[in-house]
């Protein structure tokens, strides 16, 4: 949930690469519940080609073709798992008190 005047940053980009973002008081609109289903998919997504990764490694035979398949898929999954973190991370300092 964001604070009142808090900007929540999505999980996708606007034109150009840029960052968007959603002003709501509430997590139970429309754009808030479709922005934490991204999320969820985002990070199943990265944690399916976690375990992909792993075995490809493992597998000496591995053609060069498919590691910069797998890498590119990575370095997708690795950006929008970092927007996830960064909303997330800012959503935390603003909803939870410093403690000391």
């Amino acid at each position: 949930m964001t604070a009142p005047n808090e900007l929540r940053l999505l999980p996708w980009s606007g034109p150009e690469g840029k960052p968007c973002y959603l002003s709501t008081d509430g997590p139970d609109g429309y754009m808030s519940r479709l922005a934490d289903n991204i999320e969820a998919i985002q990070l199943g997504t990265a944690a399916e080609l976690l375990e992909e990764v792993s075995g490809t490694l493992d597998d000496q035979d591995t053609d060069l073709n498919d590691l910069r398949r797998l890498v590119h898929d990575l370095t997708g999954a690795l950006r929008d798992v970092l927007r996830v973190a960064a909303s997330r991370g800012h959503l935390l300092a603003v909803s939870e008190p410093h403690r000391i």
